[in-house]
């Protein structure tokens, strides 16, 4: 029980980025990009920051494109990981594709997601659905 006390804390405590993104506003793919390196500044080792922008944009993208709703995103830094969740408000879950070459850059996101996030899923989350991902600071 203390423990759960413990991490309820940590997390208040969290640097945190939260922004809602407006409906098929790509504008806003970019301007989170610049939010989250801000706050990752100082976090992780060499590369990790680079990491979460990019998964962080193929998220945002994402919740943006396939759905006609709004979106919300939520990045929490802890001391060693940083958990990213985007929130949409269509409970249909996203597929993984295999990537095309006739597609040109679509249907990578999610590989990518998989291929470079510690860890990553989709939960239902009231209306809708949050795909998040999680990476660690990689620190010794």
């Amino acid at each position: 029980m203390e423990e759960k006390a413990d991490s309820a804390l940590e997390q208040a405590q969290s640097p945190q980025l939260r922004r809602r993104l407006e409906q098929a506003d790509l504008g806003a793919v970019p301007e989170t990009r610049r939010a989250l390196r801000e706050l990752l500044r100082h976090w992780g080792r060499p590369g990790r920051s680079e990491i979460a922008e990019l998964l962080t944009s193929e998220l945002v993208t994402n919740a943006l494109v396939h759905t006609d709703h709004d979106a919300v995103v939520t990045a929490t830094v802890g001391a060693r990981s940083l958990r990213v969740e985007v929130r949409d408000f269509v409970a249909r879950r996203p597929r993984m594709r295999v990537p095309n070459a006739d597609d040109g850059t679509h249907g990578r996101g999610l590989v990518l997601v998989q291929s470079l996030a510690d860890a990553w899923g989709v939960r239902a989350h009231g209306v809708g659905k949050a795909v998040w991902f999680e990476l660690d600071a990689g620190t010794a």
